[in-house]
């Protein structure tokens, strides 16, 4: 736009931009590299980030930090060799990134499916040498605005030293071995120092170590070490434990089953470590405020519902989520993960309407009992509730009413296949979710209905479509801004004029708001009046000018004009403060026009507005467009202009829709933006023209009719003669008798087509008689051309009106080709 810039204030890039400058520079490095993986889980929607560094030896990457859920559930391991064929070692040697989809890491022997989905991974290098790994759960995986954060965010990783892990594959320096028949597990010293206990006070029995475990924690770190529960392969887990000044304390759990052998029990291997300064990465308290971040930058229903299930879903280990807006008596289902009907109960899929189910509360009273309390319902297994909430969750339902400002916004639903049971620290979680979520979810209500009144005004304000061209193809594109209510005041017009004629206009009213987009219905509507009355481009662009003064606004707008001729190839450019023209030769080329132009609509009330003439050829291509596409805050609008003439000469002008799809590519989303392209083919057939200036003398009439029997004699027209001839008669009376000063008529002959044109002065549009008596001397002549001729009209032109009349010929005149010679 021509106003100020709101420049990245609705970029994720430019907000992670602005997190990263606030980690001071007093950060601890494993502090501050923690603070970026998070950074990677909120901006790049990432479930599990990890950081890699070469080790000492240099033969493989070490683990130096992760944030988010458990890295084993996504096989990603702590070490890495460098001679092998994994993503890691690939990205470390070519240093490109590597975007693997779901079917990529189906092909991939070192990566390990999701048992629930499938799921997408990021590797790109770092600067020391190292690698970020990311791992995204959504539909698509990193979309191109992930991957800017990504990318932004991995040259912000500065790895500390690697935490020494040997970890290749093989479980080998474990920081304990459990026998899984017996119970006796031998630990090293660095594990009973976690635990508290001396060498000497260690019995070698796990209850021991379990003895100190919070009891919430008990039962997840029971089903890891009990046999019969862990599952051959990784796990990790955190836990808690009571020290013996009764504070908690979070340990890490790493272990791998190894599989019984002949003459060896099945084996539980692996460490243990502190987790206490890690915590800030997965703890409840971390969650919710990643949850924040994100629902604060959730601008929709929907954005909200993927909020929700990113922050809680695989948290909570849950098998499915619903999220409902309430309408009145009625829940719209908006957000299910998965989205899959067949994972949800028969009766949400006999109530699906078209995407999403929607059901009046009163069928399910457990949701109407929880919306009426407001607080979070909770059902472990087995409790009875009605067939459409029960198999939501067989092993435990969580019902979370979403309330904001004393009313209720929706209801989430959070569901359990195995039987779950819900701690402390997970109900606090979920009521905390709760409150975030229903505030979100009344922001993002009120904005949807915003934006869907911003983009009805927006789409009524400009051309629902472009229409067709003689000898020219022509299409636009528009782009709303990012930014506040993506209302602009960019427009975009295709005029058709009379003989065969067309008005291009590209236009830019300064600001971002309701005033601006009225502005431009206002100017877009003016341009096109003054220019079907038959005004030059100067006069129709002058004429706007002195109408914008006029209303009194604040605001200016820049405007560019073209005039083509679509049967000479010819244009006529009028700028007022705005872009030139780019044009596009047959040959490749490509030319940014060097015109002169006037000032900005709306600033001086006597204003020039010079005209420039263009040339083209079959097969060039004119692009007008607004400075949201050529300028930003790194890029000039000469430099702008430069890349769009380079990206026009690379395209292919057949495929025009192409071609502007393409070059609003990377546009800045900042600002809004307009692209109107039009290819000019050459008219296949040139009209027939004849011109004369009918005088006002006695025998005018005669005269013109000597001159129209001479032309259609030239043009070969004999049969049709006869109605030509009375029409041009009538006519021409009509504007001698009824008008002052000059009268010109026009003959065109096209395509079997007599076209009889006569303009004069006045503004007044002829009227046909209802009817007329006998001894009435005059009010035939309408009558007459309505009924000699196929079609007949009446259009303004230059303060006067043209009054004309078409013949169908039933015989094939002699016509011209587009080089004038005769067939």
């Amino acid at each position: 736009m021509v106003s100020e810039r709101a420049a990245g204030h609705g970029s994720r890039t430019s907000r992670a931009e602005l997190a990263l400058t606030s980690l001071g520079p007093d950060l601890e490095p494993r502090d501050r590299l923690r603070r970026v993986l998070e950074q990677v889980l909120v901006f790049a929607g990432a479930t599990v980030a990890a950081a890699y560094t070469q080790s000492e030896d240099g033969d493989q990457l070490c683990l130096a930090e992760s944030a988010g859920v458990p890295r084993s559930l996504y096989g990603l391991r702590d070490c890495y060799p460098l001679t092998g064929g994994t993503p890691a070692a690939d990205v470390h040697r070519s240093g490109q990134p590597l975007w693997l989809t779901p079917e990529d890491l189906g092909r991939c022997a070192d990566a390990r499916r999701l048992p629930n989905g499938d799921f997408s991974l990021a590797v790109l290098p770092l600067r020391d040498g190292g690698c970020l790994a990311a791992v995204s759960e959504r539909a698509g995986g990193f979309d191109a605005d992930d991957r800017e954060c990504l990318h932004l965010l991995a040259e912000a990783v500065a790895c500390p030293a690697p935490a020494g892990s040997t970890d290749t594959g093989e479980p080998t320096d474990s920081s304990f071995t459990l026998a899984m028949d017996t119970g006796r597990i031998a630990v090293d010293d660095e594990v009973l120092a976690l635990f508290g206990i001396g060498p000497d006070e260690f019995d070698g029995k796990v209850e021991t170590l379990l003895a100190l475990t919070v009891p919430e924690d008990l039962p997840s770190l029971m089903s890891v070490v009990e046999a019969g529960h862990m599952s051959i392969g990784d796990r990790e887990l955190e836990f808690r434990i009571l020290q013996p000044s009764g504070e908690p304390r979070w340990l890490r759990l790493r272990g791998r089953l190894l599989p019984a052998e002949q003459g060896r029990p099945a084996l539980l291997v692996g460490s243990v470590a502190d987790a206490s300064r890690m915590r800030a990465g997965v703890s409840d308290v971390t969650r919710v405020q990643r949850l924040a971040a994100a629902l604060a930058t959730a601008g929709t229903v929907r954005e909200v519902g993927r909020a929700v299930v990113t922050a809680l879903r695989k948290p909570l280990q849950a098998d499915r989520i619903a999220l409902a807006e309430l309408e009145g008596d009625r829940l719209v289902v908006t957000v299910l993960d998965p989205p899959e009907p067949d994972s949800w109960p028969e009766l949400w899929r006999t109530e699906w309407r078209s995407e999403w189910p929607d059901a009046p509360v009163r069928a399910m009273p457990t949701l109407a009992s929880a919306l009426s309390e407001g607080r979070a319902a909770i059902w472990p297994a087995g409790t009875p509730l009605e067939p459409a909430v029960a198999d939501v969750g067989p092993g435990g339902l969580a019902v979370l009413p979403l309330a904001a400002g004393g009313r209720m916004a929706g209801v989430c639903l959070i569901g359990w296949d195995a039987p779950h049971d819900f701690g402390p620290d997970e109900r606090a979680l979920l009521t905390a979710a709760a409150n975030l979520a229903g505030q979100a979810l009344m922001r993002a209500h009120a904005f949807d209905a915003e934006h869907e009144l911003v983009g009805m005004l927006q789409r009524s304000l400009l051309p629902r479509r472009l229409p067709r061209l003689p000898g020219a193809v022509a299409v636009a594109r528009y782009l709303p801004t990012t930014a506040g209510l993506e209302l602009g005041g960019d427009w975009y017009d295709v005029i058709p004029l009379p003989d065969n004629h067309v008005a291009l206009v590209i236009g830019d009213v300064q600001g971002h708001n309701a005033q601006a987009a009225t502005l431009m219905g206002q100017m877009r509507t003016a341009l096109r009046a003054y220019a079907v009355e038959g005004h030059p481009p100067d006069v129709v662009v002058s004429r706007a000018n002195r109408l914008l003064m006029d209303l009194e606004t604040d605001l200016f707008a820049t405007c560019c004009y073209v005039d083509v001729d679509m049967e000479e190839g010819s244009a006529w450019c009028v700028r007022a403060g705005h872009l030139p023209p780019v044009l596009r030769h047959p040959d490749g080329s490509t030319e940014v026009v060097e015109s002169e132009g006037g000032p900005p609509l709306g600033v001086v009330a006597q204003a020039d507005f010079p005209m420039s003439w263009l040339r083209l050829q079959p097969g060039t291509l004119l692009a007008l467009t607004t400075d949201g596409l050529v300028e930003s805050a790194e890029l000039d609008i000469e430099d702008g202009l430069d890349r769009m003439a380079a990206e026009l000469a690379a395209s292919d002008p057949a495929h025009l829709g192409l071609v502007a799809d393409a070059l609003l590519t990377g546009a800045n989303r900042s600002d809004d933006v307009a692209l109107l392209l039009m290819r000019y083919e050459g008219m296949a057939l040139r009209p027939l023209r004849e011109s004369w200036t009918v005088w006002r003398v006695p025998e005018a009439v005669r005269h013109a009719r000597r001159f129209t029997r001479r032309t259609l004699r030239s043009w070969g027209v004999a049969e049709e003669a006869d109605a030509a001839l009375l029409a041009v008669s009538e006519l021409v009376t009509n504007a001698l008798v009824h008008t002052d000063g000059r009268v010109r008529l026009d003959l065109t002959l096209i395509n079997h087509r007599l076209r009889i044109a006569v303009a004069d002065s006045s503004p007044r549009t002829p009227i046909k008689p209802t009817s007329i008596g006998w001894e009435a001397t005059g009010g035939r002549g309408i009558l007459l051309v309505e009924a000699m001729s196929a079609a007949w009209g009446s259009v303004p032109v230059s303060g006067g009106k043209q009054v004309w009349a078409e013949i169908t010929l039933e015989s094939a005149p002699r016509v011209r080709d587009t080089t004038g010679a005769a067939p």
